[in-house]
């Protein structure tokens, strides 16, 4: 797995996707499957919370690993929601 970790590769996957739906079915997948990461979201975070604090307690580099993977689901989301 490369070190810097980029979008672009689920971006066109998403973009394959897509082909296999009318035009006017785009937004509405996009906004399902937005929801749906924000439920997958949810459900590990609720489950796994306690040991995500103290991950960030014991271990004070994973702050920064975290930050960036939060970033990255967020610009997914971002990218997910333009699309309508």
């Amino acid at each position: 797995m490369p070190s810097n970790f980029s979008l672009q590769s689920v971006y066109s996957i998403y973009y394959q996707f897509l082909g296999y739906f009318p035009e006017k079915l785009h937004g509405i997948i996009s906004i399902v499957l937005a929801v749906l990461i924000v439920i997958g979201i949810y459900k590990v975070l609720r489950k796994q919370l306690v040991y995500l604090v103290l991950l960030i307690i014991l271990l004070p580099a994973s702050g920064p690993i975290l930050k960036k993977v939060w970033e990255q689901i967020l610009d997914l989301l971002q990218f997910l929601l333009s699309k309508r």
